[in-house]
């Protein structure tokens, strides 16, 4: 049996990140929610999760601001960005700054959970 990734759940509603964990955990994934982006940001020198699901509007430090701290910054992770307000000319946006998915809520969970990436890919 493989072992299941260090996932990260930036959010700030705490009906998604509860959600998000409960679903990540079924499948066999450890989970670390993150109300803020800077929260997330400050955890990074503590432990690198392998991927990241970030909502793109947060407060203060926003999903693009992650994103853009992330590509300075020496962490490479797959980063599987979610949003509820889908805007034109977003998806290309934070595509080019590296995200591996960009998913609209509501999420579907089988496309969510096909975004992350497997143990095979490291």
């Amino acid at each position: 049996m493989s072992l299941g990734l260090r996932v990260a759940v930036v959010d700030d509603e705490a009906s998604v990140r509860k959600a998000l964990k409960r679903l990540l955990r079924s499948v066999g994934h450890s989970v670390e929610t993150f109300e803020t982006g800077g929260a997330f940001l400050q955890s990074l020198s503590q432990e690198i999760p392998d991927c990241v699901i970030l909502d793109l509007h947060l407060p203060g430090i926003t999903g693009l601001d992650v994103l853009n701290s992330l590509n300075e910054g020496r962490w490479k992770l797959v980063v599987v960005v979610i949003t509820g307000d889908d805007q034109p000319g977003v998806r290309q946006r934070v595509l080019a700054l590296g995200a591996s998915a960009y998913l609209p809520k509501p999420l579907d969970e089988k496309i969510l959970l096909a975004a992350l990436p497997s143990h095979s890919d490291y």
